[in-house]
């Protein structure tokens, strides 16, 4: 495990699909969801190569028929530390044997987590090593203890406050496919009050058009919350488990998306991909304000 500290926040990460598994402040208050498999056995997955599920778990390149999983492979493994300072580390992961059976490209996928005062900064980097053209996605999936301080408020004390507060275009769920035909508005003008029964349809999914856009969890009962800030995703994913009445919520910048109901299982074809030229670099970043 790898241990990140400054003055204000000590982050710990796992080597295994370079996932955020801790944020401690210096009150002694754990940000992070720890992962409880009764509700949901991950903290913080990184998404790769994809975002979301896959029509059939299924796409077709050049040909070929290759199956994978919802939100890809990197989550389930090893990354090499790359480089590590006491408030910096970057994580490497690289295409073998086993990706290419699901993925028929060469990459490298470098995490890089930064921390700043009270704030933890996570940068992607994207590196296409093929003679062609390569089509991915990438997403962060990060999820948060709601409530922060269990005797000072509940899961209903909350509300997510979204700047800029807008209307925003909300894609639904045909869970797991999006149905972006049938995008409706979603009015975040005021905070939205947190209640189990949002996500009886899956995650709330906000077109953000690549605008930064800043996410906040917080509550009236006291002065601690999250602030997550992403500069150019496309989507914002909002998830909590439903009809379990689980104790935190995902807030997931996504380059990426799953695969809508009409897909006709091309990976070129496959909606909102990045579509990255041979010996190019794709990167992007977000970063979680505690307090």
């Amino acid at each position: 495990m790898i241990e990140l500290a400054n003055n204000d926040l000590t982050v710990q990460i796992n080597e295994l699909g370079a996932e955020l598994t801790s944020v401690v402040n210096s009150d002694g208050i754990e940000f992070m969801w720890q992962a409880d498999k009764s509700f949901w056995g991950r903290h913080a997955p990184v998404l790769f190569p994809i975002v979301g599920r896959l029509k059939d778990d299924q796409y077709q390149y050049n040909g070929q028929t290759y199956s994978m999983s919802q939100h890809g492979f990197a989550r389930d493994n090893q990354f090499s530390v790359i480089e590590q300072t006491s408030n910096m580390v970057i994580l490497e992961f690289t295409a073998n044997e086993t990706t290419r059976a699901k993925f028929p490209f060469e990459f490298s996928l470098r995490v890089t987590y930064t921390l700043d005062q009270h704030s933890l900064k996570v940068g992607y980097e994207v590196v296409n090593q093929n003679d062609v053209e390569m089509p991915f996605s990438i997403g962060a999936h990060p999820g948060f203890n709601i409530p922060l301080v269990a005797n000072e408020a509940s899961f209903t004390d909350y509300v997510l406050r979204v700047a800029p507060a807008t209307n925003y275009q909300q894609i639904p769920l045909q869970a797991p496919l999006s149905d972006p035909q049938n995008a409706q508005e979603l009015n975040l003008l005021q905070p939205l009050a947190l209640n189990h029964q949002l996500f009886e349809n899956d995650a709330l999914i906000l077109e953000l058009e690549g605008k930064e856009t800043t996410v906040m969890l917080e509550t009236a009962q006291n002065d601690h919350g999250v602030a997550l800030t992403v500069a150019n995703a496309p989507y914002l994913g909002i998830w909590s488990p439903y009809p379990k009445e689980a104790p935190f919520v995902c807030l997931e910048p996504w380059w990426g998306i799953a695969d809508p109901v009409d897909a006709d299982g091309v990976l070129e074809h496959k909606l909102a991909m990045n579509h990255l030229a041979t010996k190019q670099q794709f990167v992007a970043q977000y970063s979680m304000t505690f307090f």
